[in-house]
């Protein structure tokens, strides 16, 4: 038996015309912010670009030497080597310029949202249910309003990059606020800090290992994002997973999937790495 139209509600018209409403009312501001964003992400692109070949695979490697083992470091250099002797050095740097723009633009609102609400009670209870609906969203929903406020290009691939990326890192940062010690928070309280030398001088430093997991984690959803992006003009890496999906081509697939696969695992590796080492003692 069919569900009776009349109580179909037609919520997704209603998000659609609010969107429309946004974009046309507030045309400026999403074209400040399109402006923002692309200056910044060229700026960074550009940045990477200026680095010689050589110099990148062996920073990585000294990087990966001191935060894991020599092991590693030479791995990860033959990895970087063989992106390069594919042919897709520049679109790497590319998706490295989208996914590292994305996460620092993530970070800037992530980490001040995690810590806010882990003071206000109904700001968490606000929040959560919001967090949970963006992350269990398919991801291709993202790409629609991206699209509808930016266009195509590689904005929108940022937009909907950082909007994907950015539930992890509110979640553990409130998380590890919480789990600071409250002896300790009461001990400084108790010397006469403020609430902001308390925050930046004890509960920080103590969240610090599971705010890094954090930020972690939304650098590997940055790097899942990316092939899904391209579908919207982002070029990189992605952009070459999807030529290959639409020629059946099977030989760029493989070169370009194991690209974005070594990428991956370099950046999970170093920034795993590097948030062991800066757990706090």
């Amino acid at each position: 038996m069919a569900f009776p139209d009349v109580f179909n509600t037609h919520f997704g018209k209603y998000v659609e015309d609010f969107i429309m409403w946004l974009t046309i009312n507030y045309d400026f501001f999403f074209d400040g912010i399109k402006a923002g964003i692309l200056k910044f992400m060229i700026f960074i692109n550009k940045g990477l670009m200026l680095i010689p070949w050589f110099v990148v695979i062996a920073l990585i490697f000294w990087a990966a030497w001191k935060l894991i083992d020599l092991k590693s470091g030479i791995i990860f250099s033959i990895m970087l080597f063989l992106i390069g002797s594919f042919d897709y050095w520049e679109p790497m740097m590319t998706t490295l310029a989208i996914v590292l723009t994305s996460v620092i633009i993530s970070l800037l609102i992530g980490i001040p949202v995690g810590i806010f609400i882990s003071y206000k009670k109904r700001a968490e209870k606000i929040a959560m249910p919001i967090l949970d609906a963006m992350q269990t969203m398919p991801s291709f929903v993202y790409l629609l309003p991206a699209i509808m406020f930016f266009g195509l290009g590689l904005v929108p691939a940022v937009f909907a990059t950082t909007i994907y990326a950015l539930p992890p890192v509110i979640r553990l940062t409130n998380l590890a606020i919480h789990s600071v010690s409250k002896e300790m928070v009461e001990a400084s309280n108790s010397f006469g800090a403020s609430k902001w030398q308390t925050l930046m001088k004890v509960e920080i430093p103590q969240a610090m290992p599971t705010i890094m997991a954090g930020i972690n984690q939304t650098t590997m959803m940055a790097m899942a994002m990316v092939v899904i992006s391209s579908m919207i003009g982002a070029r990189g890496l992605g952009l070459s997973v999807l030529t290959s999906i639409n020629r059946i081509d099977i030989a760029m697939g493989v070169e370009a999937g194991t690209c974005v696969v070594f990428m991956a695992i370099i950046i999970d590796r170093l920034t795993q790495a590097f948030a062991d080492r800066y757990k706090y003692e």
